[in-house]
């Protein structure tokens, strides 16, 4: 049974930096794209950032994380990470992992078929 877990989540001031991880503990290459999606309260779920290929060979960002945020995956330990730089107050949210198998990166979370249980990101102004 494949697992997202996601880790590194806080409580940080505005400017300051989190990384989070995600580690799949399914069979290795299982996934073809991972993402990251985030969730305020209130609202609704929505597209932070993807990967697609094994090594990473393409990523995806939503407008308002670009330049921030930075996407990664290390396919040797099966983790996908999300270096979150210049962090907002507007950036605060449970912060879910997500898995698809196919190549094309996607901002629907309905594309995605596998979705860790998420790890509380809070930006103090």
């Amino acid at each position: 049974q494949v697992q997202l877990v996601e880790s590194g989540g806080g409580l940080v001031q505005t400017g300051d930096s989190l990384r989070l991880s995600c580690e799949d503990s399914g069979p290795p290459f299982s996934w073809l794209t991972m993402g990251w999606f985030r969730q305020a309260p209130g609202k609704e779920r929505e597209f932070v950032a993807a990967i697609s290929g094994w090594a990473g060979e393409s990523t995806y960002y939503a407008d308002s994380v670009k330049g921030r945020f930075t996407i990664s995956r290390d396919s040797a330990k099966n983790t996908v990470n999300l270096q979150m730089n210049g962090l907002k107050p507007e950036d605060t949210a449970v912060y879910y992992c997500a898995a698809k198998k196919s190549w094309t990166g996607s901002p629907t979370p309905e594309d995605y078929s596998s979705w860790g249980q998420g790890t509380q990101v809070t930006v103090s102004s």
